[in-house]
């Protein structure tokens, strides 16, 4: 009991601190178009922990771009209405805060100098540690938000040119977190994915079970987005409190599917099901039923208080069903409310690489589960990691957003994400396990 409390105050102190990256988003770009609307400001840039993509924002950060004196922006943004707190803190850089609630870092620079600026408000304490490192043994000096050979004065109008100074390729803000990016962007970074890349959308929920659109909709919707595939995957009937599907549901869902594809009103849909992983392994289903789906998504919902060997093995067993082709958000962690439950992720990587079965990033930014630095090491272990919308609306289907940029952060290509494969390598990764 004690030790639930002090984990209760613990997520309460974060809660006040951070905020998720989706408001922090919103939240940043509201005071972005505000601030480049100000007299002399040419440019407004997000920087900071929003544009690094981390799931959690401690602070916004704001450059603006100006060929006046900072000390004039600064001065206009002391007089903005709703202006609750301002304190500059040198004369280019100040904190405001706003009687709303927002505040945010406004750092002011001229465009001569906006690629040292802007890498400084945007990488990494141990991102930018290894840049000063790395200039200082090529002849540079990176300090003072600019760069300098000798006591030359560097023009950096963009970060590209500061990298290329230090003979290096343009590091995407994503990867900004002093993980290996500078000795890897000195030789040739990776391409990473990109929303474009992903050519079906999976993990979604339809008014079958807890969702709010129709299979048509969703058909529809995903076709005019561009996808070519899109996955319904509405909870299995042992999750009852958010309308989980009776076998009777499911071949209901299956006439209503092909009837769908057959009059090609979008994204081909496929049958799917994210099935609860019980207590002991097993998905509550039969096995005649579980193969007539074309991907079967396994999630825990509930039993989170199993220790890690409890809760590993309840994981093993359900890697080792022919029929799973990808476990869904691995650590039930919600973000600054529920923490993720103990597992030996290398038990589980080492087994889903083995069997054939895909790892989640579920893009619910409540959730955005698997954890990137996870994420990068079940790449390294072999396993396929598929993105996951959780969408349980039209507009849970942007949620995507976010789990493209986990995928960045931990480093993938197109090549390690499952449904950035056409539906026939999707279907043909979901059918290897079978075999």
């Amino acid at each position: 009991t004690a030790e639930n409390v002090l984990r209760g105050i613990a997520r309460l102190r974060q809660a006040t601190t951070y905020r998720l990256i989706h408001h922090a988003a919103e939240e940043a770009e509201l005071l972005r178009a505000s601030l480049a609307r100000l007299p002399g400001v040419t440019e407004a840039i997000v920087a900071g922990e929003v544009r690094r993509g981390l799931e959690l924002v401690r602070s916004i950060v704001i450059v603006l771009v100006t060929d006046e004196a900072p000390q004039e922006v600064l001065r206009e943004i002391a007089k903005l209405p709703g202006v609750d707190e301002f304190g500059g803190q040198d004369e280019r850089r100040a904190t405001i805060r706003f009687a709303s609630g927002e505040s945010c870092q406004v750092v002011v620079t001229p465009s001569a100098n906006l690629g040292a600026v802007l890498l400084q408000a945007t990488g990494s304490e141990a991102h930018l540690e290894q840049l000063v490192e790395r200039a200082a043994s090529l002849g540079f000096t990176l300090s003072g938000a600019a760069l300098w050979r000798g006591s030359a004065f560097v023009p950096t109008p963009n970060e590209a040119v500061v990298y290329r100074a230090l003979g290096m390729e343009y590091v995407p803000p994503e990867l900004r977190e002093g993980s290996g990016e500078v000795e890897a962007a000195a030789g040739g970074l990776p391409r990473l994915i990109e929303r474009g890349d992903l050519q079906g959308l999976i993990h979604c929920h339809t008014s079958y079970s807890d969702g709010s659109f129709s299979v048509r909709d969703l058909a529809r919707i995903c076709g005019r987005a561009g996808y070519a595939y899109a996955g319904v995957t509405d909870h299995s009937g042992t999750a009852a409190y958010v309308g989980g599907l009776t076998e009777d549901d499911i071949r209901l869902q299956w006439a209503e599917i092909d009837e769908t594809n057959a009059e090609g009103l979008g994204a081909h849909i496929l049958k799917g099901i994210e099935a609860d992983i019980l207590a002991d392994g097993r998905l509550g289903y039969s096995d005649e039923l579980l193969a007539g789906f074309d991907f079967v998504i396994a999630s825990v919902h509930n039993r989170f208080d199993m220790n890690a060997e409890q809760m590993t093995n309840r994981f093993l067993t359900a890697i080792d069903n022919p029929h799973v082709t990808i476990l869904g958000h691995l650590t039930g962690r919600l973000l600054l409310s529920r923490d993720a439950y103990q597992v030996d992720f290398d038990r589980i990587f080492e087994r889903a690489a083995e069997r054939g079965v895909g790892i989640e990033i579920n893009a619910d930014p409540q959730r955005l589960d698997l954890d990137w630095r996870l994420v990068r090491k079940a790449r390294d272990a072999g396993v396929m990691i598929s993105i996951g919308a959780d969408a349980h609306s039209p507009a849970g289907l942007e949620n995507v957003a976010y789990g493209v940029t986990m995928a960045r952060k931990a480093w993938l290509g197109p090549e390690h994400v499952l449904n950035a494969r056409p539906v026939e390598g999707f279907r043909s990764f979901a059918n290897r396990g079978r075999k």
